[in-house]
């Protein structure tokens, strides 16, 4: 360690403690391998938590970023700029969206879909259509009105008050939904894979049914996909394979491919709202992410990409089956493409980050979703390779933790 100026035990002397990161500490990656201070090797299942959507320093990246940086780095939104019309016309041209507006992370894009969502149905309705309907384990955010939305009551305790006019229902119970709407209800925010809330996919009759309640009570549908977008479930948006057009969507996390970025796509109608002056971003929209942001959706949206992922979503399964098969640890394994979360069984609850640390030892970084589900969000091309050599370490966590 001495050769190092900083340690993982530097962390604890210089950074306020709402982290506890995993004892080695990383320093190197490339493709879905990553090498810690002392040059050991581990198999990336985590791609910093569903963002590394091509890996570690990819070279179209790596070449983009290079370039960028040579030619401009920021300008104060008073000004537009190439790369941030071009990424714009990129994710118009491929979804369902109008218009875009960019800013730094999730929790901002989350900041943005809810105020236009209030913004709308008071532009149209008026003040007392304010109502966000959101759903229990969810999660949106860590700012204020994110975290309010969000469906977790542990990210809001100690923080109260917090914003009012939200109200939470549970996921995948059309019945439950319809009780709560009414005449007041500006917007109903879900995530069509609940990430944070360990790994729960929507039904499709329930995001249809959301879509018509949505029409029926003059509300919008607010999509979270910053976990499960650009290519993360085999379709460049996740709302593409449920056959409904969200009217606000949000974007982050992979979209960058490790850069900050995040993105909400509105249609026309809605956007209006957002007129001159009435929101705003310091860095959003800066060259430096766009042009990066450019090239990863350049890159994933394609068939030779989005195809594979389910592929690789079914060698996972096969290594968790096989996982399950010798050990039983396992009481659901669920997800869409290289979204996967395996629900620990009862014995094993709590115990998710004994697998975490067991795995880190044995060269694999992995996830959690809440204390009990492992949670794998690779890089979309990680190699078969790194998929069977990661899951044979994840085995040997598993043989680990399991006879201790």
């Amino acid at each position: 360690m001495s050769e190092h100026p900083v340690s993982r035990s530097t962390f604890d002397q210089v950074m306020v403690p709402n982290y506890a990161p995993q004892s080695m500490v990383p320093v190197r990656g490339k493709g879905s391998r990553v090498w810690d201070q002392e040059g050991k090797e581990y198999i990336d299942f985590a791609g910093g938590i569903a963002v590394n959507a091509l890996g570690h320093c990819h070279p179209v990246l790596v070449s983009a970023l290079q370039k960028q940086s040579e030619e401009l780095w920021h300008l104060s939104n008073i000004y537009t700029n190439e790369p941030a019309l071009a990424l714009a016309q990129q994710l118009i041209d491929n979804t369902f969206a109008d218009k875009v507006f960019f800013c730094n992370s999730g929790a901002e894009a989350n900041e943005a879909a809810f105020k236009l969502a209030r913004k709308y149905a008071f532009d149209n309705f008026g003040p007392e259509k304010n109502e966000i309907v959101s759903f229990t384990q969810s999660f949106h955010g860590r700012t204020l009105f994110t975290v309010t939305v969000g469906g977790q009551k542990k990210y809001r305790e100690g923080f109260e008050p917090v914003p009012g006019g939200v109200v939470h229902t549970a996921y995948n119970d059309l019945d439950a939904l319809k009780s709560v709407m009414s005449e007041r209800t500006c917007a109903v925010v879900l995530e069509p894979i609940q990430g944070e809330g360990g790994v729960l996919p929507a039904d499709a009759d329930f995001i249809k049914g959301i879509r018509e309640l949505c029409d029926q009570h003059d509300a919008l549908l607010v999509l979270d996909e910053v976990q499960s977008g650009m290519g993360r479930t085999g379709k460049l948006y996740a709302y593409m394979d449920y056959g409904v057009t969200p009217d606000i969507l949000t974007s982050a996390k992979s979209m960058g491919g490790g850069f900050p970025i995040g993105a909400m796509l509105a249609t026309d109608k809605v956007a209006k709202s957002f007129g001159f002056g009435t929101h705003g971003s310091t860095y959003g929209g800066n060259p430096l992410a766009c042009a990066v942001a450019l090239e990863v959706i350049k890159t994933v949206n394609t068939p030779e990409v989005l195809d594979n992922v389910g592929n690789k979503h079914a060698r996972f399964r096969k290594h968790l089956d096989a996982i399950q098969e010798k050990y039983g640890i396992f009481k659901e394994v669920r997800g869409k493409g290289l979204l996967i979360g395996a629900e620990l069984v009862e014995d094993y609850h709590g115990r998710g980050k004994d697998f975490l640390a067991a795995a880190a030892q044995e060269g694999t970084m992995l996830l959690v979703a809440g204390p009990n589900v492992l949670r794998f969000a690779p890089s979309l091309i990680i190699p078969d390779e790194d998929i069977d050599e990661g899951m044979a370490r994840l085995e040997r966590a598993v043989a680990k933790v399991t006879s201790a």
